[in-house]
C-alpha cells in the first residue's frame, strides 16, 4: 500500500505542503520495508504516547503538538507536556516515549528543560528499563554545542536502561522537511498496534494557521520607524511599526516577530568584486547578486567557510587555532570579521564563485520579542531594536537585521515577516496576580506589550518593573509611556538604573539586591518573575541576586534558595525570554 500523492490544488500553503510531504514520504518508506497495514486500534484502546519538549522559542513546542496530532491519528492517544512537567516518578511509569528538544547558547539546555536534565542526570534517576524513546533534537551547526541537549538526554535514557525506537535526528535551522520525515517514520515505530496509513491520517501542522511563515512571510508595511534613543546615546534603539493588513496574523503579548533580513549591499558589491565576478554571473541557475543579498549568510562567516580559507590561506594564526581546536581563540579571531575579511586572506581568484556560495548556510530571519498587545495596537505590531553598527578593518560594519530595517526600510516600505509563538512566556493568566519585570534596554520591549495587555484587560494585579541603561538622559526609551504608567497607577513600582550616571556602575540587579525584602515579599504573594535581555551577562546576575535575595530575605540557606526558584521555574513564575 502506498500513500497517495498531495494534488497541487490542495488547500495547503508551501510549509503545509512540505510537512505533509515529509511526513509521508516517512511514513511510505516503513511501508515499502514491509511495515504491517493493521487497522488502527479501536478508540477505546488507543495506546498512550508521551511527547515531551524542551524550548526556548517556541518551534520545539510547535513539532512536538505536530507530532501530538499525528499520533492521535495513528490511533494513538498523545499527551504532550514541556520537559520540566515531568519529575521521575512520572517518567517512570512511561512506556513510549519523543523527546522533541533545541539546545539554547552554547550547547545548554532550554529553561524549560533544565530541571528535567538536573534530575534525570543525578545519581538518583529511575531505571527505565520498560522505556521505548526516541529523540528529535533541533540545533544550529553555527554553533560548538550543536543539539547538545537533545544528545546528551538520549544519551543519558539509554544509560538508564531504555531502548531507541529509532535513532536520533539532529536537525539543523532548516529544521520543518527533515523532522517531519523522521516523524513520519518513527511514528509507527512506536506504535504496537500499527495503523492503516491514508492521507486523511496525516495531519496539516498547526503552526501557521494565516499561511504565514518563515519560507512563506507577509510583506507588511512599515507604518512607524522613528530613533528611540537621543541624539547623544552611544545606542541607536528605533521603534517599528508593522500594519498586518488583510494578513490574518494574530499574536499575543509575549511572542516573537520574525523578520526576513536582506544583507547590505555595500557588503554584496564587494564580494562580487573580490570573487571577480559580476552581479549577473549565474551561480545554480540563479544570478550571483540576488544569491548575496537574499538567499545567503555572508555578515557571518560559516564553519565550512573558515575550514576552507584555512586550507587554502596558509594563514599561520588561523590554521593554528583551526587546528588547535582553541574556541575562544578562533572567537577572538572572528571578532567584528565577515566572509569579505576571510575571503581576503585568499590569493587572488582562489575562490571561485559557484565555491564560495556552497560553503554558505542559508539567510536566516531574526525573531525579535514584540513589544505590544494586540489589545492596543490596532492591526499593527511593534518592535524595538538596537541597530547594530561597528567599524573595522576601514569599512562600516552593521547587523544584518537591524540595520537593514533602520537604513533601508523607510515608512511605507515593506519587509517580510510572521509571527513566531512563545506559549511559554506569557502575562499571569491570573489579573490579580502581582509581576516582577526586569528588562534593561531592549529587553523592555515584552513588558511593554505585558503592561498594554494588563491594561486592556483591566487587571488589578500589581506590576513592578525594573530597567536600566546607560544614561538617562539618552537611553530611557518609552520615558513617557513609562511615566504614564506610574502615574496612572498601572505601573505600581519603577525602578531605574542607569549604569553611567555616576561614579559607580549600577545595573538592574543592584537595584534588585537594594529592594530585596520587598521583592522577596512579593513573590511570597505570588508574583511572578520574568527577565528579558542579553543572555551571557545580565540575565546570569540577575539570576544569581534572585537567588541571594530569596536566601537573605527568606532566612535560607543557598541550597534552599535553589530549591525555592525551582519552584518557581516548575510553577511557571520564573520565565525568562533571553537572547
Amino acid at each position: 500500500m502506498m500513500i497517495p500523492h498531495i494534488p497541487e490544488d490542495a488547500p495547503f500553503n508551501s510549509d503545509q505542503r512540505a510537512w505533509l510531504s515529509g511526513f509521508m514520504a516517512g511514513l511510505n518508506s516503513r511501508l515499502l520495508a514491509g511495515e504491517s497495514t493493521a487497522s488502527a486500534p479501536a478508540a477505546g484502546a488507543s495506546q498512550p504516547i508521551h511527547i515531551l519538549y524542551g524550548t526556548q522559542t517556541g518551534n520545539a513546542e510547535q513539532v512536538a503538538m505536530d507530532a501530538a496530532a499525528a499520533a492521535k491519528n495513528l490511533g494513538m492517544a498523545p499527551e504532550v507536556h514541556g520537559l520540566d512537567d515531568i519529575d521521575m516518578a512520572q517518567l517512570a511509569t512511561m512506556r513510549h516515549l519523543v523527546i522533541v528538544t533545541s539546545t539554547y547558547g552554547e550547547g545548554e539546555m532550554p529553561d524549560n528543560a533544565q530541571l528535567f536534565w538536573e534530575a534525570l542526570s543525578a545519581d538518583s534517576a529511575p531505571r527505565l528499563e520498560s522505556l521505548k524513546f526516541a529523540v528529535l533534537a533541533l540545533g544550529d551547526t553555527g554553533y560548538d554545542g550543536f543539539c547538545q541537549a537533545g544528545k546528551l538526554i538520549d544519551t543519558r535514557l539509554e544509560q538508564l536502561g531504555a531502548t531507541r525506537i529509532t535513532t536520533r535526528l539532529d536537525c539543523d535551522i532548516d529544521f520543518e522537511d527533515a523532522a517531519a520525515a523522521w516523524l513520519g517514520e518513527t511514528l509507527p515505530l512506536a506504535s504496537e498496534k500499527p495503523a492503516t496509513v491514508t492521507a486523511a491520517t496525516v495531519p496539516a501542522p498547526a503552526r501557521e494557521q494565516s499561511g504565514w511563515s518563515r519560507k512563506n512571510p507577509y510583506g507588511s508595511t512599515v507604518a512607524v520607524n522613528r530613533r528611540l534613543s537621543g541624539s547623544t546615546s552611544s545606542k541607536e534603539i528605533r521603534h517599528f511599526e508593522f500594519d498586518l493588513g488583510d494578513s490574518g496574523l494574530t499574536y499575543e503579548a509575549g511572542d516573537a516577530l520574525g523578520v526576513i533580513p536582506v544583507n547590505d549591499p555595500a557588503l554584496v558589491d564587494l564580494l562580487i568584486e573580490k570573487l571577480g565576478a559580476s552581479s549577473d554571473t549565474e551561480v545554480n541557475g540563479s544570478p550571483l547578486h540576488a544569491l548575496l543579498s537574499n538567499q545567503y549568510e555572508i555578515s557571518t562567516p560559516s564553519r565550512d567557510l573558515i575550514a576552507e580559507v584555512e586550507r587554502r590561506a596558509g594563514h599561520e594564526e588561523l590554521t593554528h587555532i583551526v587546528r588547535n581546536g582553541d574556541k575562544e581563540a578562533l572567537d577572538a579571531f572572528l571578532w567584528s570579521k565577515d566572509s569579505l575579511d576571510l575571503v581576503s586572506l585568499i590569493a587572488e581568484g582562489g575562490l571561485g564563485a559557484a565555491e564560495f556560495v556552497g560553503l554558505l548556510k542559508p539567510l536566516q530571519h531574526r525573531a525579535y520579542s514584540i513589544s505590544s498587545s494586540p489589545k492596543e495596537a490596532d492591526g499593527h505590531v511593534h518592535l524595538t531594536i538596537a541597530s547594530v553598527r561597528y567599524h573595522a578593518a576601514n569599512r562600516e560594519r552593521g547587523g544584518v537585521c537591524s540595520t537593514h530595517l533602520a537604513d533601508r526600510v523607510a515608512e511605507g516600505a515593506s519587509a517580510g515577516i510572521f509571527v513566531s509563538q512563545n506559549k511559554a512566556f506569557r502575562v499571569p493568566a491570573d489579573d490579580n496576580a502581582p509581576m516582577i519585570m526586569v528588562g534593561p534596554g531592549t529587553g523592555i520591549a515584552p513588558f511593554r506589550a505585558f503592561l498594554q495587555e494588563r491594561r486592556a484587560r483591566g487587571a488589578e494585579g500589581r506590576n513592578w518593573l525594573f530597567f536600566g541603561d546607560q544614561r538617562r538622559d539618552s537611553d530611557f526609551i518609552y520615558e513617557d509611556e513609562l511615566s504614564t504608567m506610574s502615574r496612572d497607577g498601572l505601573l505600581t513600582r519603577l525602578d531605574l538604573a542607569f549604569s553611567r550616571d555616576q561614579d559607580a556602575k549600577i545595573y538592574v540587579q543592584t537595584r534588585m539586591r537594594e529592594n530585596g525584602k520587598a521583592l522577596f515579599s512579593w513573590l511570597e504573594e505570588g508574583a511572578s518573575f520574568y527577565v528579558c535581555g542579553d543572555a551571557s551577562r545580565m540575565a546570569r546576575d540577575v539570576d544569581t541576586a534572585l537567588g541571594d535575595i530569596i536566601a537573605e530575605h527568606g532566612g535560607m540557606t543557598a541550597e534552599k534558595a535553589a530549591d525555592y526558584m525551582a519552584g518557581l521555574k516548575r510553577d511557571k513564575r520564573y520565565l525568562r525570554d533571553v537572547y
